[in-house]
């Protein structure tokens, strides 16, 4: 099996493989988890492009802040670290709220930025309330892999309840589409059919507003990047082929 060995940069844990040619692959995760959950598909990938798998400030083994950080101070974090990780120009993928987050990145450092995927991203202004997002996540637990709860409980005890609670709050307040009109860079929209936090006609508006591309894969649901990894990982390398 493909290893990835952990490492600390600037306070920020990261697991990665860096032995295949080509443009670094950065995956951002989620608001609730960390990098484990998105392993699948950096194992799928790896054999084409080195992969960067960063916990953000308080998840995962990442250091831990007093309070929770918003999209715009997770952002900037990143900026630091990906310099003194020494990178140079990356592929970003970010997944929900760490598709925001990518957008964020990708307009503050466009020269670092050679290629975005916006994989299940969030938050569209239709659910952009704490009970509109959490109502939506409920509803995804009925459609997705049971066999991903103990990873996703491990990541929430990490985090810590609150830490969660308080970003979904940032995420909500956070209007993506404004950076999203800043892109520099055409995405690739990535999302499952059965996704209900990233509903088709928000990935629709995120494909038009930035000229990106949109791939739906079917029969999976919002955590596609972990229970399609390879159709997932052919999805963002066909992308990284048109760079």
């Amino acid at each position: 099996m493909t290893t990835f060995p952990s490492r600390w940069t600037l306070g920020l844990h990261d697991r990665s493989h860096e032995e295949a040619p080509g443009l670094p692959v950065v995956m951002l995760h989620g608001l609730a988890v960390s990098h484990r959950y998105l392993l699948p598909v950096a194992r799928a990938l790896a054999d084409r492009h080195p992969v960067v798998l960063p916990d953000l400030p308080g998840f995962g083994r990442s250091g831990k802040p007093a309070r929770a950080y918003d999209v715009g101070e997770h952002a900037e974090v990143l900026v630091a670290w990906l310099a003194a990780r020494g990178l140079g120009r990356v592929a970003l993928v970010g997944h929900s709220f760490g598709a925001e987050v990518a957008a964020r990145l990708a307009v503050l450092v466009p020269e670092t930025v050679a290629a975005l995927v916006l994989a299940s991203p969030t938050c569209d202004p239709s659910g952009r309330t704490r009970r509109a997002l959490i109502g939506r996540w409920l509803l995804d637990t009925q459609v997705e892999a049971p066999w991903q709860a103990p990873i996703l409980a491990r990541d929430v005890l990490d985090a810590k309840p609150w830490r969660v609670l308080a970003t979904v709050g940032h995420s909500v307040r956070n209007a993506v589409e404004d950076d999203l009109v800043k892109l520099s860079v055409r995405p690739l929209v990535l999302a499952g059919a059965l996704d209900p936090v990233a509903p088709a006609r928000w990935r629709a508006e995120v494909a038009a507003l930035t000229g990106g591309t949109m791939v739906t894969l079917p029969q999976a649901a919002h955590n596609v990047l972990t229970t399609s990894p390879r159709r997932s990982a052919d999805a963002i390398a066909a992308h990284l082929r048109t760079v």
